[in-house]
């Protein structure tokens, strides 16, 4: 682990952040303490609610590790508080100690009850002026995050995905508050806003593009993604092995998202726009390069010449990927080359179920110390440096 992180600013590029039950409370305005989200007791069980009641999910511990420092089974987990979940996932202060520990120079924070792409709020809250004001003010707790670690933090400012206008009123706010990316839902016309694929949407990316703040497409980002995680297990199947089979399926909707956003010509309208895949792995983007080459040929030839270039050329310019546990059979060297050692970055998914831990590095240790110099010192910390200005 230490050799690891002597060689290089370790920079994890996905963990996960607990909201605090106090977030939106303490920085109500007056007359929204009881409108804003806000964890109440529901039928015996803790809920973040909005508005007049309306639930937008369990106010659970966002985590498997518990504050022992034990790591457990998400079924075994999944429905403790944040009392019981490791102080490090909501507490910014254990966060740092942590991350000391562990060697890690700066973390990527993204959220868990609000929806992993903010689609909690866009999907449950109705008052447009109240779903306005949760945005700015988890964005502005999100800011306070970032300047009390001394920009150790990274959190991606999550946007109101129900409306481009508001979107790109929001991006304007969130680089000027210093943040390094924003955080997208992949399927915003589910509250109602176009598809991504629509031009509407342009007036976004050049924004994103001139203020240089990549966009951020999580796994689980929004209810259609979710959907993908809860439908492709057999229902008699053990509880256990349901979440082992949507969370790879997870990966596999990203997949979705970076074709389409090939496929829809974005790249060619704001070539210096940046786009991550978060938390999807890569041992599956140059199979899904290729089929992005075969099928548009095949069923799409003249949208196909309307690109400038090859689907998958566009992927080592535009897209980045992270990933933790893969190996590729002893030679990740040959699958970073693939993907291209410029378009990967190391992260650990703390505290989620499958994330490293403990003693990340050292548990990686052996396949990264395998890989060369350079393409080790640009995964664990270099290309996430560039791309978040670290």
């Amino acid at each position: 682990m230490v050799k690891l992180a002597d060689e290089v600013r370790v920079i994890d590029a996905d963990t996960h952040l607990t909201e605090r039950h106090d977030i939106f409370t303490t920085r109500a305005p007056k007359g929204y303490e009881e409108r804003l989200p806000r964890v109440v007791d529901v039928d015996g069980q803790p809920f973040w609610v909005v508005e007049d009641g309306r639930k937008i999910g369990p106010a659970r511990g966002g985590g498997v590790v518990n504050r022992d420092g034990d790591k457990f089974p998400f079924e075994e987990s999944k429905n403790n508080g944040i009392d019981w979940v490791h102080r490090a996932a909501w507490d910014h202060e254990a966060r740092l100690e942590y991350m000391d520990q562990n060697g890690f120079h700066a973390q990527v924070l993204y959220p868990n009850a609000l929806g992993i792409g903010g689609q909690g709020i866009s999907n449950n809250v109705q008052d447009p002026v109240l779903r306005r004001l949760t945005v700015e003010i988890f964005n502005d707790y999100l800011a306070e995050l970032q300047d009390v670690s001394g920009e150790r933090l990274l959190p991606m400012a999550i946007m109101p995905a129900w409306s481009v206008d508001e979107c790109v009123r929001e991006a304007k706010r969130a680089a000027a508050a210093g943040f390094r990316g924003v955080n997208m839902t992949s399927d915003p016309q589910e509250t109602g806003a176009p598809d991504l694929a629509h031009r509407d949407w342009d007036a976004l990316w050049e924004v994103c593009a001139d203020l240089h703040l990549p966009v951020h497409f999580h796994i689980g980002a929004s209810l259609t993604s979710l959907n993908f995680y809860g439908k492709y297990f057999w229902p008699s199947l053990h509880q256990n092995l349901k979440p082992a089979v949507g969370g790879g399926m997870l990966f596999l909707n990203n997949a979705r998202v970076v074709i389409n956003s090939i496929y829809a010509g974005i790249f060619d309208r704001h070539p210096g726009l940046k786009m991550v895949s978060v938390e999807s792995g890569m041992g599956w983007i140059p199979f899904m390069m290729e089929t992005a080459d075969y099928e548009i040929l095949e069923n799409a030839p003249q949208q196909a010449a309307e690109l400038s270039r090859k689907p998958s050329e566009y992927f080592k310019d535009h897209w980045y990927a992270t990933f933790w546990f893969e190996e590729n059979g002893g030679d990740l060297q040959y699958m970073i080359d693939r993907v291209g050692e410029d378009n990967v970055m190391f992260e650990t998914d703390f505290p989620h179920p499958t994330c490293l831990y403990p003693d990340p590095l050292t548990a990686v240790e052996e396949r990264m110390t395998a890989l060369r110099p350079e393409t080790r010192r640009k995964v664990l910390g270099e290309t996430a440096a560039r791309l978040y200005r670290v």
